[in-house]
């Protein structure tokens, strides 16, 4: 017979588990909501997302190549195109490109005449999205998107050299400057002219039979020349007097990283004095992947990042290592100054087939901290992102994924990773609803505002919950062109913020004083993202106009 105090003890015992377990399952959902939250946006956008561009309209521009045969997205009112020089379809009535409307989560087709394969591209200072070269008869020709209501490709000849896997980048004076591609050792610039100015750099970082110096990183440095690492080398380069101003050491191992060994590379955060900076160089593929993957075997990917202060009197590379191996991953600055790494594989190359086990797990490389505890890996995606993926930060803080084709054409059987039409999105954990009190809303600068160099800029807005001022901070953040594990033109400046005061009679209404960037060399004219940030956690972005 159980006495009371045995009954009592057992209870006891069970609600103390009950306890236990809610307790647990509370910890793994906050844990959980701590590592980002993932949700499919679009489960067929017909077109595979070799190439993403956000505009100032919040439209996204996305475009593959025109001789994969026919896409899943039908042209318009029964539009074909008509080009006897293309490789798959002399006719074709289905979409090569679209528009994808944040906001809406809808799209549009859009029609591009010359194929587009592994091009590169810019926006210009006035909004305008500027596409260079491609493949076939698309290798010299530049293509522009206007951002308007029904506004579509336009293209033109001028290019001097076939521009197939090159890099561009927005110069301070407005213009573009491209890059290399396939067999291109030189470079030139947009507005076109009939100059084209050789740069033998290219040719001794190119490895024979893989390159491995295709899609060179480029980065604006704050002196106003241009960093560029090709194949495991790299320089800092007077575009104006084609001249070598520096050469830096070789990154440590000696291992190439761009394509089609394909790591990535951003430009960390610069502050607002704008004296220094730095460039994080992360994944890859030992030299030899490309032929080995070939043959079927598929060496393990580059697990190190090389960081390195380009501005030092003595610059060094410092090496880290990523909790995993990671080729074709794509790394996106955050508006509070983290890079999120997404997409690719442990093993293998870019390229046809050539890669193996996906990484599904995305990671946080926190700059500012102390080497050891820079990395976090974040909730995983289910769908394989490989060879031809892309990303691109939207202007609420959410990261925008989609792409892999790792074929010749669309193929969605039968194979280990199929062709990818789907969109989704990765909330990072600072957009987490237990933050909805400390989070920032902006009131002004009203969206599409104009800015000066070197003014002073009055940030309104407001929270609702208590303002913490010094840890209060504003961003702007460039939008990149991202394809091929590397995006282009894309830059993040810290205003500064920390002296908020309150708005007379209001209980949550604060302006913030910061100074925007004092030339163009720091940001090079055009739209950006502006962010104010309050513990770390970013409001949505406005867009302004710096000029």
């Amino acid at each position: 017979m159980i006495t009371a105090r045995a009954l009592n003890v057992v209870l006891s015992l069970f609600v103390w588990q009950l306890i236990l377990i809610a307790g647990i399952s509370h910890l793994s959902v906050a844990r959980a909501a701590t590592l980002g939250e993932w949700k499919l946006l679009q489960k067929n956008i017909g077109v595979s997302a070799m190439h993403m561009q956000l505009l100032n309209n919040d439209r996204v521009i996305i475009f593959d190549r025109t001789d994969f045969g026919r896409s899943n997205l039908s042209l318009p009112n029964g539009v074909c195109r008509n080009n006897p020089n293309d490789l798959a379809l002399k006719v074709d009535c289905t979409a090569h490109s679209l528009e994808y409307n944040v906001n809406g989560n809808t799209f549009r087709p859009l029609m591009v005449q010359t194929d587009t394969w592994c091009s590169s591209g810019s926006v210009l200072a006035d909004g305008t999205l500027l596409q260079t070269g491609g493949f076939n008869d698309g290798e010299k020709k530049y293509r522009s998107f206007r951002p308007c209501a029904n506004c579509d490709w336009q293209e033109f000849d001028g290019l001097n050299a076939r521009r197939w896997y090159a890099t561009n980048h927005i110069l301070p004076d407005g213009r573009i400057i491209v890059i290399g591609g396939r067999r291109s050792f030189n470079y030139e610039f947009y507005p076109t002219s009939k100059t084209l100015i050789n740069f033998p750099f290219l040719a001794q970082t190119n490895d024979v039979g893989e390159e491995n110096n295709l899609y060179p990183f480029v980065h604006l440095n704050v002196d106003g020349n241009l960093f560029i690492f090709a194949n495991n080398r790299a320089i800092l380069f007077d575009y104006k007097k084609n001249s070598i101003v520096r050469t830096y050491p070789q990154i440590p191992g000696g291992d190439p990283r761009n394509y089609p060994s394909s790591g990535s590379s951003v430009l960390l955060p610069l502050n607002p004095s704008g004296t220094e900076a730095e460039v994080l160089v992360c994944g890859g593929a030992p030299k030899g992947s490309y032929a080995q993957a070939n043959k079927g075997v598929y060496l393990a990917a580059l697990r190190t990042c090389g960081r390195i202060k380009i501005t030092d009197a003595s610059p060094q590379w410092v090496v880290e290592n990523m909790p995993t191996p990671r080729v074709m991953g794509d790394m996106t600055l955050l508006p509070d100054g983290n890079i999120l790494i997404v997409n690719g594989a442990s093993s293998g190359t870019a390229g046809w087939e050539i890669a193996r086990n996906p990484v599904l797990s995305p990671v946080i490389y926190r700059p500012d901290n102390a080497v050891g505890s820079r990395f976090q890996v974040q909730n995983p995606s289910k769908t394989p992102r490989m060879y031809h993926s892309t990303s691109v930060l939207l202007r609420d803080g959410r990261v925008l994924i989609g792409g892999s084709n790792t074929h010749v054409g669309y193929v969605f059987s039968g194979v280990d990773f199929p062709t990818d039409l789907t969109l989704e999105s990765f909330s990072p954990a600072y957009l987490g609803t237990e933050f909805s009190s400390i989070r920032p809303t902006i009131l002004s600068p009203k969206a599409q505002t104009s800015l000066n160099y070197g003014e002073i800029l009055r940030v309104q807005y407001t929270i609702s919950g208590t303002l913490s001022p010094r840890k209060l901070t504003v961003t702007m953040v460039s939008p990149s062109f991202t394809t091929h594990s590397y995006s282009m033109n894309q830059r993040l400046l810290n205003l500064g913020g920390g002296n908020s005061l309150k708005v007379n009679g209001t209980s949550s209404t604060y302006i913030t004083q910061v100074r925007t960037p004092k030339s163009s060399i720091l940001a090079p004219s055009g739209y950006y993202i502006l962010y104010v940030l309050h513990q770390g956690i970013p409001s949505v972005g406005t867009w302004v106009h710096i000029k």
